[in-house]
């Protein structure tokens, strides 16, 4: 295995990389090696990209399919993070948008409208074929029909054909 590699696996993923960037051209060198005799070795080309800065479409591809490499994401600056406290991440988040929620001024004895209960309307119910045939299969033919006829009335084109239905079924029911 490549020296290169061997450094960055002993070493740890930010020490090595530093490293090979003060001895680049050496490094892209001996990278160019390895992956010209090992075409699929991808953590190599990961390096390589890391230390040279240069893209590689074959990584690219072999990054899209995988998901993004630990390699590939940047390190994160503990003491930036600590910095700030709870209250300065709200406030910050706070100024950059209006995002106050604030009592507007004016008729206090204003009741908001507030529904006590669900309000159901016959179209807001969910229909489908696959209902009435539910509904066919557990005996409940009134249900059925009354479903066919909503998607007869939705889907005026199939209107024909729900209508057929809905005869087969008050056959079936007067039998």
């Amino acid at each position: 295995m490549s020296s290169v590699i061997d450094r960055f696996a002993e070493e740890g993923s930010a020490a090595s990389i530093e490293k090979a960037k003060l001895d680049r051209e050496a490094v892209v060198a001996e990278l160019d090696a390895l992956i010209a005799r090992h075409e699929w070795f991808s953590a190599a080309r990961m390096i390589r990209r890391l230390v040279s800065g240069e893209e590689d479409e074959a990584l690219e591809l072999v990054l899209h399919a995988r998901g993004a490499s630990s390699l590939a994401l940047t390190k994160v600056d503990s003491a930036t993070l600590t910095a700030m406290t709870d209250d300065d991440i709200i406030e910050r988040f706070l100024s950059v948008g209006d995002y106050r929620i604030v009592a507007e001024q004016g008729d206090s004895d204003a009741t908001p409208d507030v529904a006590l209960a669900a309000v159901s309307d016959a179209e807001d119910e969910y229909v489908s074929e696959d209902l009435a045939e539910i509904y066919l299969s557990q005996g409940l033919y009134e249900q059925a029909i009354a479903i066919y006829r909503q998607l007869s009335l939705q889907n005026s084109e199939k209107s024909v054909y729900f209508a057929e239905i809905i005869s087969k079924i008050e056959k079936n029911i007067n039998n």
